[in-house]
């Protein structure tokens, strides 16, 4: 099956394999091995979607290494990938497109916004119960369930490690949710029975965006008066960017820190490929598009180094920036601080980056002291699981009865479910779609949000969710929400929306494209094996023939096949956002952009987290900002019982997610693997032992 892969991935270890492969880069290398945290990222990943680079159509993504099988007849590749349903397959100049605009009403004129347009803000304020709101609160308390009930007094301590989903999770379901932690920040802040919030923050595994919209809640929480407290056994600059907002802040005299700065590495295979007699074949289309320089270089490209060096400064500035405010202290001596190169606990202390140095058992007694409770008592905790289970309802925080409809789509977009899959792996095209169009089709909802957090995956599920939430858009208001990235098919996603909002720090944009393939004739040679082909038509043999190299009309095909596919990419993005082909171009070219940039290059709308998304939601619908609205979760999920199953299976043998979800991508026998190796990635991120090494020998393995 051919397939398009719009695709936004971290560096990786390509696969050595015989195999075509074609990408049009995402995010380039962008974050190739972009290791923005004390603790390493690993290696990324490598993408082998089913189709060759002219027969079917090339894949957004970090260099993709197409498998496909030996005379399997070729897919003709339609520019309606790219293009709108009613355009021609031709590519479309500026004025064509400009024409486009100007003459076909059922488009929605969305545009890009300018500087001066004003959007609410979206900010929390906190507002103290009334005396009748109380009452109201505490007799809903006496009906509520046995699982909802909680001590007066009680601490809500939650352990903030390791991933973070963007999507709900259910009670079966193992790990953190975002949704559900901003969640219980707003409870806690709210709730009678709460004195306080005690959080543990360990090395966590999910990108900054997420991080920021945490933070956001943080500050919110301090807003209701109640104590937050932070304790931070294992710490580096993600971890203490969070605990630097709460009130208190200890950690153990043993304590584990690495606040040295952060770094950006890009790895190379041009050399392995050399020695073991594989010539690979790319088509570079792009200049910040480094996905093909892995395997063409030895060295980072001028415009890599100027891509990476924007993104790290970027994430490191704004770093530094918000420490120094918070902890009140100046730029420099942050600055001057990290490159000293601390490693004692204690100058932590006298710096005033932390309270105190404590034990968990001396803090757990300090708040005893403070909540009046004896020694030999227990202090009264609820985790993050119970309190999760806590309706708002309870509290009497319900919503009004205007309803803002709400899509999660996180991970990598497909088309069609695998039969291994599970209901939150991955973004699911038809599923997508099909609330979609249930939006549409009700007269409930006065508008849509739509919180991406996706590096991307098929392109075709791209486009026919982008047709989708085109339609949405010109019958209700439709706000796209990133999170920690959005880029190449997520941003494809954005695009359709009418007003789309990001954090400082998500990573989107990556518009550019790479096609290639390897020949294996040197390699072939050596260890003594043949390939003979018999073929019909004059480029039949273009994703077959790995046993030679390209001739040269092959080679201007190829090459004119990813000019064709990267300006229909472009062509799609200038007319979603309302500008030209020579200002898209600027911003194009696989570059990747954090929120802060792409807002000041028009790519998206305003900065802000998901609060403010819904804000500008109310905005666009008219609803006044003080009025209270329903947001109802179109994707909460639902567990089977196989997901119970699984749930108690892992419980018991320690079975990690990311083996189940590995073997899924490894059996899938419709070919669509290209979430493995980036799925492999987020479970390494943040390891100091993740290496190419590893990465070689798992895309080894797996190409078994």
């Amino acid at each position: 099956m051919a397939k398009l892969l719009l695709l936004h991935t971290p560096h990786f270890t390509p696969k050595i394999h015989h195999r075509t492969f074609t990408s049009i880069l995402s995010k380039s290398q962008t974050v190739s091995f972009l290791r923005l945290s004390s603790f390493p990222s690993p290696p990324h990943s490598i993408f082998h979607p089913p189709f060759s680079p002219l027969s079917s159509v090339p894949s957004l993504s970090s260099p993709v290494v197409q498998s496909h099988r030996s005379l399997i007849p070729a897919f003709s590749f339609s520019s309606r990938a790219f293009d709108d349903s009613s355009s021609p397959p031709e590519t479309q100049n500026e004025q064509e497109l400009e024409h486009q605009q100007k003459e076909e009403p059922d488009r929605i004129q969305r545009g890009q916004k300018t500087e001066t347009e004003d959007y609410p803000s979206g900010e929390f304020e906190y507002e103290k119960m009334g005396a009748w709101k109380s009452f109201i609160v505490k007799l809903k308390m006496l009906f509520a369930f046995p699982w909802e009930r909680i001590r007066k007094g009680s601490v809500l301590t939650m352990k903030l490690r390791g991933q973070i989903s963007d999507q709900l999770k259910s009670r079966f379901s193992s790990g953190l949710s975002l949704p559900q932690i901003c969640e219980n920040f707003i409870k806690a802040a709210y709730d009678p029975r709460i004195s306080g919030v005690y959080l543990h923050i360990e090395p966590l595994d999910c990108g900054w965006g997420k991080v920021e919209e945490i933070q956001r809640h943080i500050l919110n929480f301090k807003k209701s008066g109640k104590f937050l407290i932070a304790y931070v056994p294992v710490f580096g600059e993600k971890e203490y960017y969070l605990a630097c907002a709460c009130e208190e802040l200890y950690a153990p005299p043993s304590a584990y820190f690495s606040l040295y700065g952060l770094t950006v590495q890009a790895s190379f295979l041009r050399g392995i490929l050399e020695k073991v007699g594989i010539e690979p074949e790319v088509q570079r289309i792009g200049k910040y598009k480094s996905a093909g320089d892995q395997l063409m270089r030895k060295t980072m490209s001028e415009e890599n180094c100027e891509m990476l060096t924007a993104l790290l400064d970027n994430i490191y500035g704004n770093w530094v920036d918000v420490v120094s405010s918070t902890k009140g202290k100046k730029r420099e001596d942050i600055e001057n601080f990290i490159n000293e190169g601390v490693y004692k606990v204690e100058s932590l202390k006298e710096m005033g980056l932390i309270t105190d140095i404590h034990y968990d058992d001396e803090v757990i007694s300090m708040l005893k002291e403070r909540l009046g409770i004896q020694k030999d008592k227990n202090l009264p905790l609820v985790d993050y699981r119970k309190y999760s289970r806590v309706r708002k309802w309870t509290l009497g925080l319900t919503g009004g009865r205007d309803q803002i409809a709400v899509i999660r789509a996180s991970g990598s977009i497909s088309r069609v479910r695998s039969p291994l899959s599970t209901p939150t792996s991955g973004i699911i095209g038809e599923q997508i779609i099909e609330k979609i169009r249930s939006i549409r089709e009700s007269k409930r909802y006065k508008a849509a949000i739509i919180r991406i957090d996706s590096p991307g995956g098929d392109a075709l599920a791209s486009d026919l969710m982008w047709r989708e939430i085109r339609l949405l858009a010109a019958s209700k208001p439709v706000i796209a929400s990133m999170s920690d990235v959005a880029a190449s098919g997520g941003y494809y996603m954005a695009m359709a929306a009418g007003t789309i909002v990001a954090e400082n720090l998500t990573l989107t944009g990556s518009i550019g494209v790479v096609t290639g393939r390897f020949s294996l004739e040197k390699l072939y040679e050596k260890i003594g094996f043949n390939k003979e082909i018999i073929s019909r038509g004059r480029f039949s043999e273009l994703r077959a023939a790995d046993q030679r190299t390209l001739r040269p009309d092959e080679a201007e095909l190829f090459a004119n096949s990813a000019q064709n596919t990267y300006k229909q990419f472009r062509d799609k993005a200038a007319f979603s956002r309302s500008m030209s082909i020579d200002e898209i171009e600027e911003v194009a070219q696989g570059r990747v952009w954090t929120g802060k940039d792409a807002a000041s290059h028009g790519l998206i709308d305003a900065i802000g987290g998901y609060s403010r998304a819904i804000a500008i939601a109310k905005q666009k619908a008219n609803i006044p900002q003080d009025t209270k609205v329903t947001l109802v979760e179109l994707s909460r999920p639902s567990p089977t019982l196989p997901e119970i199953l699984s749930g108690i299976g892992n419980s018991l043998v320690g079975v990690d997610r990311a083996v189940k979800e590995l073997l899924q991508d490894l059996t899938y026998s419709d070919g669509v693997q290209a979430r493995m190796d980036r799925i492999m990635f987020q479970r390494l991120e943040g390891y100091t032992n993740a290496s190419p090494i590893f990465s070689l020998i798992r895309d080894y393995l797996s190409s078994l």
